[in-house]
């Protein structure tokens, strides 16, 4: 059985009813019209996080698909499987926001700054961070993009030689060793890119003390932690607004 749904945000509540036969009366220009009969109004409280999460959809129209059997029982009166105490779809929700987030995050820095706006941008970041940097000009920068320091001059240490990757593929042991090739006994290397590095490049890495690798996910954490420092160019290309969710408690084994 087909069970129209409305969610009501305005009162916080969902409609449900009983779908009438197809009456081209209606309205002559939507022969597909049908009449609802509105027969129960629930609060939106009684459903899980899941289910209120899929009937938010941004469609005129949608099937409710996944927790259709939650709607189902509410008309019908009876106990529907949302729990009080403890949700676990709450989880999913919020874990699937993230989620988007990121990967809408990495998709426009792919999209817009590929090449050396890609370097500016992780200069500005870096500035977020209290380093002043120096960005190579645009063409052969034998492989160095950024030179970030503390001071204003950029000669007291630490130093740190950055190389930009905006691709979003896997870059390997042979670039990061030849970055490392460039950083000097006092200094630090810093490699970042939008995609992942292999095993590799990781082990190499993790045996160089003065070196770091900052992959696509690693970026995001540090753009979500840095956001509200940067300034209205790169707030337009990322806009970002903050959001709270349920913090959700692993329970503790016993």
């Amino acid at each position: 059985m087909r069970v129209p749904l409305y969610p009501a945000n305005a009162n916080l509540e969902v409609h449900l009813g009983n779908p009438g036969q197809y009456d081209i009366s209606l309205a002559p220009a939507y022969p597909n019209r049908r009449a609802v009969e509105w027969l129960k109004t629930v609060p939106r409280t009684v459903f899980t996080q899941g289910a209120l999460y899929e009937i938010g959809s941004a469609m005129s129209f949608f099937q409710v698909r996944n927790y259709a059997d939650e709607f189902r029982a509410a008309l019908e009166g009876k106990a529907t499987p949302a729990p009080v105490t403890k949700d676990e779809t709450v989880a999913m929700v919020a874990e699937e926001i993230e989620e988007t987030t990121r990967d809408f995050i990495l998709k426009k820095l792919a999209q817009d700054l590929k090449g050396h706006p890609f370097a500016d941008f992780i200069a500005h970041l870096l500035g977020t961070m209290g380093y002043r940097c120096r960005v190579a000009p645009e063409g052969p920068d034998g492989g160095i993009d950024i030179v970030a320091h503390r001071d204003e001059l950029g000669f007291e240490p630490p130093i740190i030689k950055v190389q930009v990757k905006s691709t979003e593929g896997s870059t390997g042991d042979p670039v990061v060793s030849a970055l490392y090739g460039k950083v000097g006994t006092k200094e630090y290397g810093l490699l970042v890119t939008l995609g992942t590095f292999t095993t590799q490049a990781a082990n190499f890495a993790r045996s160089k003390s003065n070196l770091r690798l900052i992959d696509g996910d690693d970026l995001v954490n540090l753009i979500l932690q840095h956001y509200e420092q940067f300034d209205s160019r790169y707030k337009g290309l990322l806009p970002l607004k903050r959001v709270f969710v349920p913090e959700v408690l692993e329970e503790a084994e016993e």
